[in-house]
């Protein structure tokens, strides 16, 4: 049964099967639209369910890792997921397999498609523990937190940073090259200044649209200004601004190895909107909080602009916060309606849930996780 008082989640998987995946030999998972608290100890294959469910999106996971990595050892024949997912209009039979040293190769309704297809079937958005540094480290993973809510918000997003990324692959290759030639480089900037105009444009509308939802909601998480930097000077605004800022960067660009303006060097600065301290200043547990705050504001303005909210990966999320923070995360996720997958060592982390949710036991044996619904 769906909780009562609550709207149900047009988007949701109700079947997801891994073979041969991380940890997991064999398992097999039957869910509705609710919230899903998978419960087990350390070690024992939590993360890799949702690591599961995150390459049902664009991109290479949550973790990042390759294919082969994602393998089940000693075995290592490859793996394959399957999965049933649920939109407002449609459903979707999703595999995605890899064999053996090979590229992940996905089907949808059993058809070959692009990885990029998978952003117009489901919207995912995660908060794992290594992204509780976010704030301190590198831009790149703030650059990737961004990316990935800009995804939710416009799939063909997928579509323009891979255009973008491959383009400047090979205007990198002609500068490590010391390639002078304005002729070899100006089809590959025509490309990249288009498909980074695309980015730039669609990751400013993605604040726009964040700003508007925390502004607009009742909630126990902090707000967070956003803005979108750049490492020097300002981002080229138009498709020609670009283009002709990359023609004009070619022999520093030729001199440093590498391509030194574009999207691809953006920066998100972020400030604890009521205290007006930058993120990166802030404690611990705060930084965690406007993660948190900003996760569930990508999914209530994504409700309001699709009609339903994302999935959500929200792994040890719970161990992070305090009793009272954890029961508002949860009464938000409920009156969201999302499909959120938490993964904790403990029951009692979800305790404030209750019937709200479906439950998972892992346990692990021999390097095996099994995975069982409570009797």
């Amino acid at each position: 049964m769906h909780q009562k008082g609550g709207p149900v989640s047009e988007q949701y998987l109700s079947r997801l099967s891994l073979s041969h995946f991380r940890s997991h030999k064999r398992a097999a998972i039957d869910c509705d639209a609710r919230p899903v608290a998978i419960v087990g100890p350390n070690g024992a294959g939590k993360t890799n369910i949702l690591e599961a469910v995150s390459l049902f999106s664009p991109g290479r996971g949550m973790r990042r890792a390759s294919a082969e990595d994602m393998t089940r050892r000693p075995e290592a024949i490859g793996w394959k997921l399957s999965g049933m997912m649920h939109t407002a209009s449609q459903t979707y039979e999703i595999d995605i397999r890899s064999e053996k040293g090979a590229a992940r190769q996905i089907q949808i309704d059993g058809k070959a498609a692009p990885q990029t297809a998978l952003a117009r079937c489901a919207r995912v958005l995660w908060l794992i523990p290594s992204m509780d540094r976010l704030w301190i480290e590198g831009a790149e993973g703030r650059r990737r937190f961004l990316d990935r809510m800009t995804l939710s918000f416009f799939p063909e997003h997928a579509d323009a940073s891979l255009a973008y990324e491959k383009a400047m692959r090979e205007r990198n290759r002609l500068l490590k090259d010391q390639i002078s030639d304005a002729h070899w480089y100006s089809a590959l900037e025509k490309q990249m200044s288009q498909s980074g105009a695309q980015i730039h444009a669609a990751r400013n509308q993605a604040l726009s649209r964040l700003a508007q939802a925390q502004a607009q909601a009742q909630t126990a998480f902090p707000i967070a200004d956003l803005e979108l930097t750049q490492s020097e000077g300002a981002m080229p605004q138009s498709a020609e601004d670009l283009r002709e800022a990359l023609a004009e960067s070619r022999f520093r660009d030729i001199a440093a190895g590498r391509t030194l303006v574009g999207p691809h060097r953006s920066d998100l600065y972020g400030v604890y909107a009521a205290k007006g301290v930058p993120a990166r200043d802030c404690s611990t547990g705060e930084q965690k909080a406007l993660l948190v705050s900003l996760i569930l504001a990508n999914a209530r303005a994504l409700s309001e602009d699709i009609g339903t909210p994302p999935l959500l990966l929200l792994d040890e999320v719970a161990a992070h916060l305090d009793q009272n923070r954890r029961a508002a995360l949860y009464d938000e996720i409920c009156a969201l309606g999302a499909q959120a997958w938490m993964s904790g060592t403990e029951v009692e982390l979800f305790a404030a849930l209750g019937t709200r949710a479906q439950y998972l036991h892992v346990t692990e044996t021999e390097g095996i996780s099994d995975v069982k619904a409570p009797t």
